[in-house]
């Protein structure tokens, strides 16, 4: 039997389109949870986007990804026709709204959790046992505070209550939580960037323009870029964050094979002049 390696390249890379996939279902079910308690009264429109951040992110970020796939192996240049072309574009630019929107949401979510206030009176939390109050374990995560965890939580006296809202967390908790924030932040920015120098090399390489100092310019860049990103991925990891850092890891896997389809597409490109 033999083994075709470009199928299998296929295979692989498509499994891992599947996998982001899934993972906009894993952010809203967190997503999800986590409102019950930020928006107890329902989500209102204007916080939709501070709500659903990584939901609607990872959504039009996988749509996006795809249109790079069909922009840069599936479609040859002859299926660029004017109305593909408008349709590819205009979709795009649906998906940047919302990516730029869920970035937007993020910058609110890091600003929401440095509003704190101290919780005065209390240094025992089993003292609220019953009052409908959460303990934040880790940023955008909460548990409710019953008899049987109480005790677990922490041993610390100075406690920090989110405002506007029945969850609270120690110093260090609320240390690490806003760190996480702004990683996010952080994260969310430079995959902007990444997508913008991504959406500068399919343009020139369209005019066959993707050589000498443009490619430099970019790989230097791009190095840098998908460093950050790598950190970003470490942080996660470190911080015992399984969905943040998996899903992280899988956008890396899922942008080399969009450079590789670049490459490939620059070499055809070459090849076809010679």
């Amino acid at each position: 039997m033999k083994i075709n390696g470009k199928a299998l390249y296929q295979l692989f890379k498509y499994s891992i389109y599947g996998l982001l996939t899934i993972n906009v279902f894993w952010f809203f079910g967190e997503e999800f949870l986590a409102t019950r308690l930020e928006f107890p009264n329902g989500v209102a429109l204007r916080d939709f986007f501070m709500a659903y951040a990584a939901t609607v992110d990872t959504a039009a970020w996988v749509i996006l990804l795809l249109m790079f796939e069909l922009e840069t192996w599936v479609l040859e240049d002859r299926h660029f026709t004017r109305s593909v072309s408008w349709s590819l574009h205009t979709l795009r630019a649906v998906c940047y709204l919302f990516i730029i929107s869920a970035f937007y949401g993020y910058v609110i979510d890091a600003i929401f959790v440095h509003q704190t206030s101290p919780l005065a009176g209390v240094t025992d939390l089993c003292a609220l046992v019953s009052l409908d109050w959460s303990y934040a374990t880790t940023f955008g995560e909460y548990s409710e505070i019953t008899a049987a965890n109480c005790a677990t939580f922490t041993d610390l006296a100075n406690l920090q209550r989110f405002d506007g809202i029945k969850v609270i967390v120690d110093q260090p908790g609320l240390a690490d939580i806003q760190f996480l924030a702004w990683v996010d932040v952080v994260n969310a920015g430079v995959w902007l960037l990444v997508v913008l120098l991504l959406e500068i090399d399919v343009r020139l390489q369209e005019r066959n323009l993707y050589e000498g100092l443009a490619l430099m310019l970019s790989t230097v860049a791009k190095i840098v870029l998908y460093s950050t990103l790598a950190i970003a991925v470490i942080i996660w990891m470190l911080k015992g964050d399984f969905v943040d850092w998996w899903d992280a890891l899988l956008w890396l896997v899922a942008f080399v094979f969009i450079e590789m389809n670049i490459f490939e597409w620059r070499q055809e490109s070459h090849q076809a002049e010679s």
